[in-house]
């Protein structure tokens, strides 16, 4: 079980969210404004945020910042903004991942499962991994290139590791989806070009001149040594 907060103004989505989480074994509160939000955020210290962008008192985009500089909780965005540049300034703005309105009450029961397992710790079994200059330890959950760390969100490592376990092979995006993100059904292509894009600059490289993450066009992801 989980403790959710739910911040979404509209009653129509609000409580029928509610009462299906709650079905689904978890322990939601809800919030119908960003600072409700903020409030409950801080309070009850909830294992995960859902937010909805279109909040009365404040736009979404604006609270998650609000709600990242006290928390450091797991947050998915509800929106019904579609457009990619939305999405990358959602993700730009500090959300573990998002939603397109509308979706099912399974859905979202699913992403919210998926998120909180990527924060589980790693096996005792899960040996580190390295790929030319790179080292990936998950037990530490560190990475570093050519002896210097490289500060990684939780999710960009778990993408990182999954690609060094089959370092020199493609990986597809919905393999990558399946396994990462633990989603076991498409539409969240998007989510992948961004995490890459975000990897690849945190390793010094770019699309234009790759060194150890490839994008192999139509098909997905090679990691492998320069």
């Amino acid at each position: 079980m989980a403790r959710l907060l739910l911040i979404e103004d509209d009653l129509t989505i609000r409580l029928p969210l509610v009462r299906a989480l709650t079905e689904r074994g978890h322990a939601v509160a809800a919030a119908g404004t960003a600072m409700d939000g903020v409030r409950l955020a801080v309070d009850e210290r909830p294992d995960l945020v859902v937010l909805d962008l279109g909040l009365p008192d404040l736009d979404g985009r604006e609270m998650l910042r609000m709600l990242r500089a006290v928390s450091t909780v797991p947050v998915i965005v509800a929106t019904a903004r579609d457009d990619e540049t939305e999405i990358v300034r959602v993700l730009d703005a500090g959300a573990d991942d998002y939603l397109v309105k509308p979706f099912s009450a399974a859905q979202l029961d699913a992403r919210v499962r998926a998120v909180l397992r990527r924060g589980a710790p790693a096996g005792d079994g899960d040996a580190a991994i390295t790929v030319g200059q790179l080292r990936i330890d998950p037990r530490a959950r560190e990475v570093t290139l050519a002896g210097a760390p490289v500060e990684l969100t939780p999710r960009e490592f778990d993408l990182l590791y999954h690609l060094a376990g089959r370092a020199g092979e493609v990986v597809t995006k919905r393999e990558l989806l399946s396994e990462v993100w633990r989603i076991p059904y498409g539409g969240a292509d998007k989510t992948v070009d961004v995490h890459i894009s975000w990897l690849r600059r945190k390793l010094g490289e770019n699309a234009a001149a790759p060194r150890y993450l490839h994008t192999v066009r139509g098909v997905g992801v090679r990691l492998s040594a320069p």
